[in-house]
């Protein structure tokens, strides 16, 4: 019921909130990137959705267009602005998924979409993460955004189509609030640094994930994700 209606609703409800409480910073946001970065505003990019389906995914640009002699543009670390990492060490240049939220191609928490390109790359169990839609947020934010593996993350994908409820849902809201927040472990995205996913050798073990984590969380996180996979067990 919940995975049918129920997560719908409360992406509705509370991307309209988000939307309401937070218009004026992304007024404030679009002004200072057209100023510093000229236009377009916002990044678009396709990536892969609900059962590898394509979107369009909405974010603030981050990086100018320059390039070398032979026209050819530079790495992103060369491209990406002051205000790009700022924007991308907040997580601010996430609002505009909220967009995609209200279209219905993503959910507030899930895994994150990921480029097209990498439909190919994922090992069975890993193409499961495409069982449910991707999120503006997901798991694998609490267990660090910068210390994990592609392996780590894309189990962790897995993990939370198995286990997702309600109450995991938000219990990850507030969790990855409070990471943006504190800016704990930052996504060396901010650095233009991602590096590409081109693979696993072997399946990704999920069953001892929230066990044996690969990165340190906070004990009450930990414990709150223990009870939760204790309550679905029984």
């Amino acid at each position: 019921m919940y995975l049918k209606l129920g997560k719908r609703l409360l992406d509705l409800g509370l991307a309209l909130s988000a939307l309401m409480f937070v218009g004026p910073i992304l007024v404030l946001l679009a002004l200072l990137i057209r100023i510093k970065l000229g236009s377009p505003i916002l990044f678009c990019q396709e990536r892969a959705g609900l059962h590898g389906r394509p979107f369009w995914l909405l974010k603030f640009r981050t990086m100018t267009d320059a390039r070398d002699s032979e026209g050819r543009l530079l790495p992103d670390h060369q491209r990406i602005t002051p205000l790009g990492r700022f924007l991308r060490s907040t997580s601010l240049d996430e609002l505009p998924g909220l967009f995609n939220v209200l279209r219905g191609e993503m959910s507030l928490i899930g895994p994150r979409p990921l480029p097209v390109k990498y439909l190919s790359r994922y090992t069975p169990e890993q193409n499961r993460r495409h069982e449910v839609k991707p999120g503006v947020a997901g798991l694998a934010a609490l267990f660090g955004r910068s210390e994990q593996s592609w392996e780590d993350i894309l189990a962790h994908d897995v993990w939370y189509v198995d286990h997702m409820s309600f109450w995991l849902d938000l219990k990850i809201i507030f969790g990855v609030l409070i990471v943006v927040i504190k800016r704990e472990g930052v996504d060396p995205s901010a650095e233009g640094l991602v590096p590409e996913f081109m693979g696993s050798p072997a399946l990704c073990v999920v069953e001892s994930l929230v066990e044996d984590e690969p990165v340190p969380i906070r004990p009450a996180l930990r414990l709150s994700l223990l009870q939760e996979r204790e309550n679905i067990s029984h």
